[in-house]
């Protein structure tokens, strides 16, 4: 008896140390499949671009306590694009190669928000300047609708509704030279508190690194191909 036993621990001792060699060895196999994964870069038509158009988010709300909030951060991310210098500013998005849209976030998880009415109005004439350019723009018109909800649904009455998880400020880039833009998913995108706050506008550096972390990657490829193909 006390030999069966024996055997039978054993037996169960190896199979369960074979268990747990298979679950290792499947753990970095998983692992080993992970590191390969390459990392995901902007493609060429965002490296390219020569200009951009900021426009609001048109699931923006304006928080209660300040009902210009996202026109502000519109505006300040625009100047960190100035300073940047990469790309000029467009008026309207059939100028645009690529387009940005930004919402400011509340800072709280639900709050009360205003939507519609002046807040959305047509920008008037605007002079801005930085150290690398000056914008003198004034829009004739009205330009074309960056969303399908522009043209099915406009609205000029101010009205409030309550926003759920819209905490932290958002940051999307878009195809430009499409109709409707917005409508379609975004190529990058950056949620963080605080993401569209001035001077730094983290939003805007971040996209700034994603672009040139692309361009170093375009280029190591670029190079490789040519080394296979002398």
């Amino acid at each position: 008896m006390k030999s069966n036993r024996r055997k039978i621990g054993k037996t169960a001792w190896v199979a369960g140390t074979t268990a747990a060699m298979t679950a290792l060895v499947v753990l970095s196999a998983g692992m080993a499949c992970a590191k390969k994964k390459e990392k995901a870069y902007l493609p060429d038509y965002v490296l390219k671009a020569q200009t951009v158009l900021v426009v609001i988010l048109p699931d923006a709300g304006e928080p209660m306590d300040d009902p210009f909030a996202n026109r502000k951060a519109q505006e300040e991310v625009e100047k960190a694009l100035m300073k940047w210098g990469r790309y000029r500013l467009a008026l309207d998005a059939s100028t645009a190669d690529l387009v940005i849209g930004v919402k400011k976030g509340s800072g709280k998880v639900v709050s009360p928000a205003i939507t519609g009415g002046p807040t959305e109005s047509p920008r008037p004439g605007t002079i801005e300047t930085t150290d690398n350019q000056i914008r003198v723009g004034a829009q004739r018109g009205t330009p074309p609708a960056v969303t399908q909800e522009e043209t099915n649904a406009p609205n000029d009455r101010a009205q409030t509704r309550m926003e759920v998880g819209a905490e932290n400020d958002t940051f999307k880039v878009f195809k430009g030279g499409v109709e409707y833009p917005v409508d379609y998913a975004p190529v990058w995108n950056y949620i963080a508190k605080d993401g569209l706050k001035p001077p730094s506008v983290a939003a805007v550096e971040e996209f700034r690194k994603a672009v040139e972390e692309s361009e170093k990657a375009a280029a190591q490829k670029q190079q490789q191909g040519q080394k296979k193909n002398p």
